[in-house]
């Protein structure tokens, strides 16, 4: 297993587009090149890490194809085989080239959506310990709750990546 280092670590701060929220204070954070998945299983190296680093509910699959976003947890995802484009952020924000070895930390509220990608990609996903995850898409209707939500978010404990260090605990301030 191999870990990103300091100079491959971006943060990308999203505004509320007005549908999708994002997080007011926490940015994304994208580990380029965070893990060198497993040949044999591409997704045992992200779950091992994950759960090693306090992130649980792990699971495989790959991002929807429609804006959606977490109001009551955050959420990480580690890219391990394939690629794609992802939208980050809503409409408003910004699209991405994601590959196998990349990961992504969204703050609770951080939109995303999956623009196109190869037919092999494969995602693992977790949440820090404690929160479970809600599935919003941006309706008017869920804003006054997701708004209030996202508020109560707790930090995690530990950086999915880098356990009890890492960027997390530079950008991560509340």
């Amino acid at each position: 297993m191999s870990f990103a280092n300091a100079h491959n670590v971006s943060v990308i701060h999203f505004a509320d587009d007005g549908a999708i929220p994002n997080h007011p204070t926490l940015p994304m954070i994208v580990y380029k090149g965070a893990i060198a998945p497993d040949a044999r299983d591409p997704a045992i190296t992200a779950e091992t890490l994950f759960v090693r680093n306090g992130w649980q509910g792990t699971w495989r699959n790959g991002i929807f194809d429609y804006h959606h976003f977490h109001s009551t947890a955050h959420e990480v995802l580690a890219i391990c085989r394939g690629h794609a484009e992802v939208r980050f952020g809503g409409e408003q924000g910004e699209t991405l080239h994601v590959q196998a070895g990349d990961v992504a930390l969204l703050p609770a509220g951080t939109g995303h959506k999956r623009l196109r990608s190869s037919t092999d990609l494969l995602v693992v996903g977790a949440y820090p310990l404690g929160q479970q995850w809600d599935l919003c898409r941006g309706a008017p209707g869920e804003r006054p709750r997701v708004l209030e939500n996202i508020q109560r978010v707790p930090l995690p404990q530990t950086d999915p990546v880098f356990g009890h260090a890492g960027p997390i605990f530079t950008f991560w301030q509340k």
